[in-house]
């Protein structure tokens, strides 16, 4: 079984906790908006034979210290990079899951130099549509007021939901997810959205989504295909948002016949 070591690692004044274990290559992965780096355990533990794997806990998440200012994507990219120069990481794999994937796109596209290969899952920031309940949870007054009742009423729209579709693999969101929430979507659609910056994307990528995801339409894998000079697709049928999770021995299969 292979061990996985869970770490602290002081980045300007926060502590920072992280995930790693295995051996070769660095594979740093981000993780969505509402998990944190133990959500990819097994996954570690499927990748550990091929590459070195660190996860962190995005500051807020987790085991990690919360941002003390506003805490938006370009925080998380600087977040990212001082993170892998701590670790002497001068170049590696990147993937990002949802969240992650649009940190993962924006970190690529001002690091290129630093990333081998890219690896999306389900990621936000290839397209305007997204489920009704992040806009809802996107509206700035409502982030400002929400509090502890607001997440307590997530958890429970969360539990009701499983009964009408596919919302299992949706997870409690938490104040430094809402604040987020309100910097990527409106009322009406995601705000950053990078399709015309993808043609700037020089290193080999992979996007990989599940066919029923409640939260972003797979069809944004194609569409970011198009516009990606060197990209493969991978949609998995019957997979939501977590495909990671859902098929794991699948797309570690996938993923290793990617990266090399």
């Amino acid at each position: 079984m292979t061990r996985i070591q869970s770490k602290k690692v002081k980045i300007d004044d926060l502590n920072c906790h992280y995930l790693v274990g295995g051996q070769g290559d660095p594979l740093i992965i981000i993780h969505g908006g509402s998990s944190g780096a133990s959500a990819w355990r097994e996954n570690i533990i499927a990748l550990s034979k091929h590459y070195t794997i660190y996860v962190p806990d995005l500051p807020g998440f987790g085991l990690s210290d919360p941002h003390p200012g506003n805490y938006y994507i370009p925080e998380m990219v600087e977040f990212i990079d001082k993170f892998a120069e701590t670790l002497g990481l001068e170049n590696f794999y990147l993937m990002g899951h949802s969240l992650g994937g649009g940190v993962a796109l924006h970190y690529t596209l001002k690091n290129p130099g630093k990333i081998r290969k890219l690896v999306l899952v389900s990621s936000l920031c290839l397209g305007k549509e997204i489920a009704w309940w992040i806009r809802f949870f996107s509206f700035p007054a409502l982030c400002r007021s929400i509090g502890r009742a607001g997440i307590s009423l997530f958890r429970w729209i969360k539990y009701v939901a499983r009964f009408f579709g596919p919302w299992d693999l949706v997870e409690p969101i938490s104040r430094t997810s809402l604040q987020i929430g309100s910097c990527i979507a409106n009322l009406t659609e995601q705000t950053i959205v990078l399709l015309s910056q993808l043609p700037k994307i020089m290193v080999p990528t992979l996007v990989v989504w599940g066919a029923r995801d409640p939260i972003v339409p797979f069809c944004q894998a194609y569409t970011a295909a198009e516009l990606i000079p060197d990209c493969r697709v991978q949609v998995f049928d019957k997979c939501g948002h977590s495909v990671y999770r859902e098929r794991l021995q699948e797309f570690t299969s996938v993923l290793a016949g990617f990266l090399g």
